[in-house]
């Protein structure tokens, strides 16, 4: 068998608009994806359907161990002849140890490629409003590792006190008293300023301010925690001016997306180009289940329906020959998914402009006739009145189940924790609403300042129901329709 290659790529300090194109291009097409804990969530959006995720990461990078599994799996999943992305948080050379991970794909003989990431080094700075160099102010910068090495030892401060520039620490957190004590020994000032970026440039950035008098004492009483950069020098006395990434966060209003992880980004996204903040909570989780489908009962059928995105997806993982739909005439509720029908090269023959499933049984009377079958592709908690609908168009209407709705269930406190400090609340279906509601024990307190925003009449209903304030309706019953409402009330 012909060894496969492996692409070591940095992915960058945490938004995913930093990754690379070429990243980017290495993900989409590896068969194995080997990745850490600091990559942003998205980038594995990009892999294809059928490839092989590992999971390899390590709170404490100094481990020994958890690089040596990395090496042998990059090893192992090469000689298999597969081609596999190391993905890892920053660059691969600035203490990511992409070099062990490439001496050992040289050992055994196997082609590599590095893909740089974007340092958190300079990066993580930038998203706080800190330049890690300034004319007239540091000519230089200096990045240094915040760990002790394995064998105990430490950095010889004596030679780093006497840098002019500024001085970037990656990882240092628990060891911020012996950087301070360090520096403050071989000749730093106690005015020296230093700033602490946790979790840089994501939507939780949080940056600590103060000098080597206060710096140990604020770490300590907000406690602070890794992943953390530690900046220390005059620049970071332009954080005030030059800030912008959390100061625009400050004035956005945000809005707490309830849709199951598998859509949820791309809500978010549109929520974002809507003018507000994006938090995720699913309150759903989605399954197909078609394992026993066979497409050979399609030709007992003249139309197919679909009435959701996620049920033409599981629908279309089971048609092996697209010539099997040749004979069907295919309606979709809603421009999500006629898009994901599309996204097969398949085009329906009737939307409705109602986005309702009842609509689409309705219209699919115009494509057939008296006793025709109608197959309608759908989850198994969306409504489906079949024997009603046979009674009032004369024609038969079967429900097939593509995938499982299940109600994600959190404890009140974990949801009361979640809403905090949020302006809207995101309904996209009558289940998101009950998990919701039996999350919070039917008790709604602290949501008094909180918008309510339904999809459509359907889940509108289902919140009267349960006594539920709609601030908000959509006015097309989708998720783009969702933030086009929020969007329209900021």
């Amino acid at each position: 068998m012909d060894k496969g290659k492996v692409y070591i790529i940095g992915a960058g300090p945490g938004d995913i608009g930093l990754f690379t194109l070429k990243g980017k291009k290495c993900v989409e097409e590896a068969d194995c994806i080997v990745y850490d804990r600091l990559i942003p969530d998205e980038i594995l959006d990009f892999a294809k359907k059928n490839a092989e995720l590992i999971y390899l990461g390590k709170e404490n990078t100094e481990g020994g161990l958890i690089q040596d599994e990395i090496n042998n799996t990059l090893v192992q999943k090469a000689l298999e002849g597969k081609t596999v992305a190391r993905v890892k948080g920053g660059d691969p050379f600035v203490f990511g140890r992409g070099g062990e991970e490439i001496l050992s794909l040289i050992e055994h003989g196997i082609s590599f490629e590095i893909i740089p990431g974007i340092t958190s080094s300079i990066s993580v700075p930038a998203y706080a409003g800190i330049p890690v160099t300034h004319r007239g102010v540091a000519r230089s910068f200096h990045v240094f590792t915040g760990h002790t090495m394995e064998n105990g030892e430490w950095h010889d401060f004596e030679p780093i006190a006497k840098l002019e520039g500024t001085l970037v620490f990656l990882m240092g957190v628990k060891n911020l008293p012996k950087i301070v004590g360090g520096l403050l020994k071989n000749g730093k000032s106690m005015d020296t300023p230093v700033a602490i970026i946790e979790k840089g440039a994501t939507e939780n950035q949080r940056v600590t301010t103060g000098t080597f008098n206060n710096i140990i004492d604020v770490a300590e009483a907000r406690g602070v925690k890794s992943p953390a950069v530690i900046v220390i020098g005059d620049t970071v006395k332009f954080r005030e001016q030059f800030r912008w990434f959390d100061k625009q966060d400050e004035s956005k209003k945000k809005v707490l997306v309830t849709r199951d992880s598998i859509q949820a980004r791309e809500f978010s996204e549109k929520i974002r180009k809507a003018g507000a903040e994006a938090s995720e909570l699913p309150l759903l989780k989605i399954e197909g289940c078609l394992e026993t489908f066979n497409p050979e009962i399609l030709e007992e059928y003249q139309v197919l329906l679909f009435n959701s995105p996620n049920g033409v997806r599981f629908f279309m993982e089971k048609i092996k020959d697209m010539r099997s739909l040749g004979n069907l005439k295919i309606g979709v509720v809603g421009s999500k998914t006629k898009e994901a029908l599309e996204s097969f090269r398949i085009y329906p023959d009737f939307v409705p402009e109602k986005y309702m499933v009842s609509e689409l049984a309705k219209e699919s009377v115009k494509h057939t006739g008296p006793g025709d079958k109608v197959l309608v592709v759908t989850s198994d908690i969306s409504p489906c009145e079949e024997e009603e609908w046979k009674e009032a168009y004369g024609r038969e209407y079967h429900k097939l189940v593509a995938y499982r709705t299940g109600k994600i269930k959190y404890t009140k406190e974990q949801i009361q924790k979640a809403i905090k400090g949020i302006n809207y609340i995101t309904f996209l279906s009558s289940s998101t609403v009950e998990s919701f509601w039996e999350s919070m024990e039917g008790d709604l307190s602290g949501t008094e300042n909180i918008k309510f925003v339904s999809i459509g009449p359907v889940t509108t209903e289902t919140m009267k129901k349960f006594g539920m304030r709609i601030d908000l309706e959509a006015l097309v019953y989708d998720a783009h329709g969702v933030a086009e409402v929020i969007g329209g009330d900021l």
